[in-house]
């Protein structure tokens, strides 16, 4: 039987360029769609997934996440106090009590694949998850779980996938398969004209510990970083990683239209929203 996936990674020590000025003082992670930060959906799927242990790779700047899963019993008295018991359950079930955070300070931005480097002594032999929280997914069976699941029937890393337009792979890892889905071949950010396929790598992977020996000998690639994608496309010399396309819709949440896009779907999602956001959509379209 495989070893059970425990471990989640969230590398958010990026800078948030795309949202200045509003991430100057604010992490990008910790903005919201509606009433709840990227990272709380990131890690509420990873925890329905089955993880128990949440690996953060940061900065010192990003102290607002540590902050936002952290116990405050000053507000929380504040609002018991109030009658505000509902209220008071939401930030009380932020964080399970059975989860525990590891908080890693990754010192310089070298690239996705240097991030999850970073979390090598904490995860240890085991496999484990790998979130973007830009990538946010609306989906009824998070995006995670759907890679755990195909994860049990491979025994193997498993990466998740979607059809891309073909002037967009300049963005993307592109991976090219065979029928099963296993991969043949993953290209960091090639040319549309030279791009291996159209299926594009989105922010969430699960990945045995064998890449943790990959990455550490993975120079730098696109960008000048050190590639996640890269050292995916190495670990495929020694065993197989699968694609996988996932039920859901994913939302770019690090470019605006994405994040715009997001706000405005999953408040139509929500039962005390979704009418009067309606309303107010027919009246100005």
């Amino acid at each position: 039987m495989p070893k059970p996936v425990r471990t989640a990674v969230f590398p958010v020590a990026g800078r948030g360029t795309r949202f200045l000025p509003a991430t100057k003082a604010v992490p990008k992670e910790m903005l919201p769609v509606v009433d709840k930060p990227l990272i709380q959906y990131a890690v509420e799927e990873a925890v329905a997934a089955g993880a128990t242990r949440l690996v953060f790779i940061t900065h010192s700047s990003k102290g607002a996440i540590e902050s936002h899963f952290t116990q405050h019993g000053e507000l929380e008295c504040a609002l018991a106090d109030s009658g505000k018991q509902d209220i008071l359950a939401v930030i009380q079930g932020i964080l399970p009590a059975h989860i525990s955070c590891d908080y890693v300070l990754q010192g310089e931005p070298l690239g996705l694949g240097h991030a999850v480097l970073c979390a090598k002594d904490v995860v240890g032999d085991e496999p484990f998850f790998v979130h973007l929280p830009d990538d946010l997914i609306l989906s009824e069976h998070g995006c995670l779980s759907q890679l755990a699941q195909r994860y049990t029937q491979t025994d193997s890393s498993v990466v998740a996938v979607e059809v891309i337009p073909p002037e967009k792979t300049t963005s993307y890892g592109v991976a090219a398969v065979n029928d099963d889905y296993c991969m043949e071949e993953i290209v960091e950010k090639p040319q549309p004209e030279v791009a291996p396929s159209n299926l594009g790598v989105v922010g969430r992977y699960l990945l045995t510990p064998a890449i943790f020996e990959k990455l550490e000998t993975t120079g730098r690639g696109s960008g000048g970083e050190i590639q996640l994608t890269d050292g995916i496309a190495a670990l495929m010399a020694d065993e197989n990683v699968y694609a996988m396309p996932f039920d859901g819709v994913r939302y770019d949440c690090g470019e605006k239209f994405g994040y715009l896009k997001a706000n405005i779907d999953f408040a139509l999602e929500r039962d005390d929203l979704a009418d009067e956001l309606r309303q107010h959509l027919a009246s100005i379209v």
